[in-house]
């Protein structure tokens, strides 16, 4: 999968409001933040699930109420369609 550059990239970012580019990373990230730490981790399980589907992993970190994701196509060196598409999927089973 090529790596996302140019109106590519401008059109993709558009699509997903929240998310932010990764200071000297070729990566998007979000914070997320839930009523506890049960709603945030079942947002993960959910969101787990769709990653696996996709074969894409994002990286992650959770902190009671808050989850942390950051997501890049390693196999690419960078932002690709697939990270707009799990960011997309990941908006939807957060609400």
């Amino acid at each position: 999968m090529p790596k996302l550059s140019g109106e590519a990239r401008a059109s993709a970012l558009a699509r997903i409001p929240g998310w932010s580019e990764v200071s000297g990373r070729d990566a998007i990230a979000r914070k997320f933040t839930f009523r506890d730490f049960n709603e945030a981790f079942g947002f993960m399980t959910r969101a787990a699930l769709v990653a696996e589907k996709m074969d894409h992993h994002p990286e992650w970190s959770n902190v009671y109420r808050t989850v942390e994701v950051t997501l890049s196509t390693h196999d690419a060196g960078g932002l690709t369609e697939k990270d707009i598409a799990l960011a997309q999927a990941m908006d939807r089973i957060a609400g």
